[in-house]
């Protein structure tokens, strides 16, 4: 009524005043103007607007309770900024992954479902027997067709379900496969050891990684050379760690040695991998390893040292290949630099958020969605099937620290540019300060300096 006694008298209402926000704040969407905001969840953030009831926006969102928009209309219908002094608009500066983020960890975890933590061992059981169904059922086929033209796609196909069998092993050893710590053992020793990965000396070194990455020293694989040590290579030593194909052969090599500048074999119990109380496992997942060795040699006697070639040792390279490129390309390889971090700036939560998103079309769903690896490093108790739902729920708490992958073709041929792309560029580390970027071999024309 007032409103309208107002406008016939030719008088316009002043527009309604917002509270200026008392501290910094980060949007949801990106924007021009941006905000930084103090530790806080989403559900700290929910400020009620005071001294109105209603304003006339085309579009009323407060996921992140903002204390004030961005914008307020004008009586004339109008937009006007009021970021800036004076509203006078202010660039902010560019966004800084090593920033330390705006969030905690359990600001992420609380936006996700509850039921995304679940695990079903039978859900988990039967992503097992589809592929053991799926790899019996290839090598049948390609062993009774035995023909040149299928044996390639037989190569493709096979070696693609034994990296898929690895990713349902790693889930075992993370404890996401199942509550039932000896379902996980037996299952994950099934399946590793069908494809000769030491499940327990893999699954101690890789829970290593995911508790130190994104550290210089302390990650375990796949973590940047210091420049001291990257200077102290031979030629051939670095033609294998960063001309491709070499670098996807890796894989066996880091099992009985480790990365560069470390030491120990996966297959050692005494190895300064493991601590004293984990040598008995070790020494299960290495005789484990061994039954398998002796039952291929067993094959080779059998059905011929070259049968045994087509139908398990050139899908067993093309799965190392998998492996090396997955784990490479969720750790490096960015259009933006990511940091690496020493001393008191490394933290668990600024670590994993250095890590990538993969999408790889029509392979997410083979290699049971292992793509969305973000969620997964920060959270690695979340079973697989339930990746990307929780992805897709933090996406509004990580912001821009969560950067989108680039959308794959049916087959993911485009990865193989991202990788020469890197490893003609990310080479090593400065020795000192404690926020590092990559640095390029200077002896090397023609490539730019950082990831």
């Amino acid at each position: 009524m007032a409103t309208w006694v107002l406008s016939e008298c030719g008088l316009r209402p002043l527009p309604p005043v917002f509270p200026r926000p008392t501290r910094p704040i980060v949007c949801q969407k990106p924007s021009k103007f941006r905000f930084f905001s103090t530790n806080k969840g989403v559900a700290d953030l929910k400020v009620q607007p005071r001294g109105f009831t209603s304003c006339n926006y085309r579009e009323r969102r407060w996921e992140l309770g903002v204390s004030a928009p961005l914008k307020v209309a004008t009586s004339e219908g109008e937009e006007e900024s009021v970021n800036g002094v004076n509203g006078v608009g202010e660039e902010l500066p560019e966004f800084d992954p090593s920033a330390p983020p705006p969030f905690k960890l359990a600001d992420i975890r609380a936006a996700i479902p509850k039921h995304c933590w679940v695990k079903d061992p039978w859900k988990s059981m039967s992503y097992v027997v589809r592929d053991v169904i799926v790899v019996f059922g290839l090598a049948a086929a390609a062993a009774y067709l035995n023909n040149w033209i299928v044996w390639p796609l037989y190569w493709a196909a096979q070696g693609t379900m034994f990296w898929a069998l690895f990713v349902l092993g790693h889930d075992c050893g993370h404890g996401s496969f199942s509550n039932n710590p000896k379902l996980n053992s037996v299952a994950g020793h099934l399946l590793h050891s069908s494809i000769l990965v030491p499940y327990h000396g893999w699954r101690i070194s890789h829970r290593t990684h995911h508790q130190n990455h994104g550290h210089v020293e302390n990650d375990e694989s796949w973590h940047p050379l210091p420049e001291k040590i990257f200077n102290s290579m031979d030629n051939v030593t670095r033609t294998l760690r960063f001309k491709v194909p070499f670098p996807l052969l890796a894989y066996p090599i880091y099992l009985w040695n480790r990365s560069p500048g470390k030491t120990g074999s996966h297959f050692d119990p005494n190895s300064d991998l493991f601590v004293p109380s984990e040598r008995k496992d070790i020494i299960t997942s290495t005789i484990c390893w061994t039954a398998m060795a002796a039952l291929l040699v067993g094959l080779g006697f059998v059905m011929g040292p070259v049968q045994l070639l087509k139908l398990y040792g050139i899908p067993y390279v093309l799965f190392v290949m998998w492996l090396d490129l997955v784990t490479y390309l969720h750790h490096h390889g960015h259009e933006d630099k990511l940091p690496w971090y020493r001393g008191e700036e490394w933290s668990y939560l600024r670590g994993g958020l250095t890590t990538i998103d993969r999408d790889y079309g029509w392979i997410n769903n083979i290699h049971h969605d292992i793509g969305t690896h973000v969620i997964h490093h920060l959270f690695p108790q979340i079973p697989h099937y339930h990746l990307i739902e929780a992805t897709e729920a933090a996406k509004p708490v990580l912001g821009q620290y969560y950067r989108e992958p680039k959308k794959s073709s049916p087959l993911p041929f485009y990865l193989i540019g991202e990788l020469l792309t890197s490893m003609k560029k990310d080479h090593f580390v400065s020795d000192t300060g404690d926020i590092v970027y990559y640095q390029t071999d200077p002896t090397i024309s023609n490539s730019s300096t950082s990831q």
